[in-house]
């Protein structure tokens, strides 16, 4: 467990950045080796296919995920204010809904699969791997939520080395298990499945073990029955992160119904190139997360220089970040997609995805600047903000795409992300300088 409301401002932040960080680029990395293994053992079809399930598969995460950050956001901001009685029973409360919660996840999506592939739409020649990927996923979706409950209550702790291991190991894992199970036991896209949720189950677990060795279960034992006030407090401040979350995989889902629009090659060239993006935003998403929780641990002292100071700090870290690596994105696009897709076979999927590559990257100096205020905010338990914040960004996104996709064809999707971005940007920024963000403790 680290405090951050002493010591030098960005060794704390940098020190817990740094650990998240690597985790957040193995749990990537496993997700860029499935593409890679998928690709060239199992064909663009399979990749396709496979990468249209992304969204649908966020979708029915976010309910978790919004959970995890909402109870995260409480366990922060009390350890922060020492208030441990309250850090132990928002833990009990928090697991019963996580218990529920994987549950109706498990059986509603798998039941429910089939429809969610065609409503976006899924070509016929990618249609199956699509379905069986999916149904294992949600099946087992046990594993990847457990990961989360329990990474969210370690972070909010200033623990991100236990999850940075845990991912590490699973990573390995992943890769080894996609391997045996695809090349091996030839089982295809099942195959590639079944390694990924074996992975999440073992991140899960190692989780849990350390949040029971840091005796932060103990609330357990004092009362193990959840309270309705913690209950209602941890779903009162999830609901606007879930129903921001849903909002932008809704409009991720339509958009990728429209990407799903032109074609195989497109979604290839796509899903190899979102792949990337998802790995090289990784140190900005870091910096931002760790931003929230240092805000969240020092607004519970109401010390507001301090996290003052971390905000314009943090935010030249990120900007720094983010030019090298929108460089580094333009310049080698065609190289880095080429290892997913080969060029001489599929040329234009090669070529949707350099394109997308070289326009995200560029777009990452936006993400910088939104991250850096919205992470102050949401620390603050400012969350509404940040849900409106969201609608902003996501509506953005979907009227960009829809009307300039019949003039431009797949070029408007890649630019309607860092025009999203810009919109995003707007709110939590006036909202940070109108100082009203520092009323909104939990």
């Amino acid at each position: 467990m680290k405090d951050m409301t002493t010591g030098k401002i960005m060794n704390s932040i940098i020190g817990f950045a740094v650990p998240m960080l690597i985790s957040s680029i193995f749990q990537q990395l496993y997700s860029v080796m499935d593409t890679l293994i998928i690709s060239r053992f199992l064909g663009p079809d399979a990749l396709a296919g496979v990468g249209s399930t992304g969204q649908i598969t966020f979708l029915t995460l976010c309910i978790a995920l919004g959970m995890g950050n909402g109870g995260g956001l409480i366990i922060s901001q009390s350890f922060g204010s020492k208030d441990m009685r309250k850090l132990e029973r928002t833990i009990v409360s928090m697991s019963y809904i996580m218990v529920l919660l994987a549950a109706c996840m498990s059986c509603i999506g798998y039941a429910l699969s089939g429809t969610f592939l065609q409503l976006t739409k899924v070509p016929d020649n990618v249609f199956n791997y699509s379905l069986t990927y999916l149904q294992i996923t949600f099946a087992f979706s046990g594993g990847v939520v457990l990961y989360n409950w329990a990474s969210s209550i370690l972070r909010s702790v200033g623990d991100s080395r236990t999850p940075l291991i845990a991912l590490i190991l699973s990573s390995f894992l992943n890769i080894g298990l996609d391997l045996l199970f695809i090349l091996q036991f030839k089982t295809g896209i099942a195959g590639a499945a079944y390694a990924t949720v074996i992975s999440q189950f073992l991140s899960g677990f190692l989780c849990l073990i350390k949040v029971y060795q840091n005796g932060l279960l103990h609330g357990f034992r004092v009362r193990p029955l959840p309270d309705l006030q913690n209950i209602w407090l941890v779903v009162r401040t999830s609901i606007p992160s879930i129903f921001q979350s849903c909002m932008i995989s809704l409009g991720g889902i339509s958009v990728q119904r429209l990407i799903n629009s032109f074609g195989s090659d497109v979604m290839a060239g796509y899903v190899a190139a979102s792949k990337v993006d998802s790995l090289a935003i990784q140190v900005i998403l870091s910096v931002g997360n760790a931003l929230c929780v240092f805000t969240g641990q020092n607004i519970g002292k109401k010390d507001y220089d301090r996290i003052k100071e971390a905000l314009f700090k943090s935010r030249l870290l990120m900007l720094a970040s983010a030019t090298l690596i929108a460089i580094c994105a333009y310049v080698f696009r065609y190289a880095i997609i080429s290892l997913f897709i080969d060029k001489q076979t599929h040329p234009a999927a090669l070529a949707a995805g350099a394109e997308y590559l070289s326009i995200i990257g560029i777009a990452y100096l936006i993400c910088a600047v939104m991250q850096s205020y919205q992470n102050v905010i949401r620390g603050a338990g400012d969350v509404n903000t940040c849900m409106v914040a969201g609608m902003t960004e996501l509506a953005g996104k979907i009227v960009f795409a829809y009307l300039f996709a019949p003039l431009w064809g797949a070029t408007a999707i890649w630019i309607s992300t860092p025009f999203s971005w810009a919109c995003g940007c707007i709110i939590p920024v006036v909202r940070y300088y109108s100082g009203k963000w520092k009323y909104k403790i939990l």
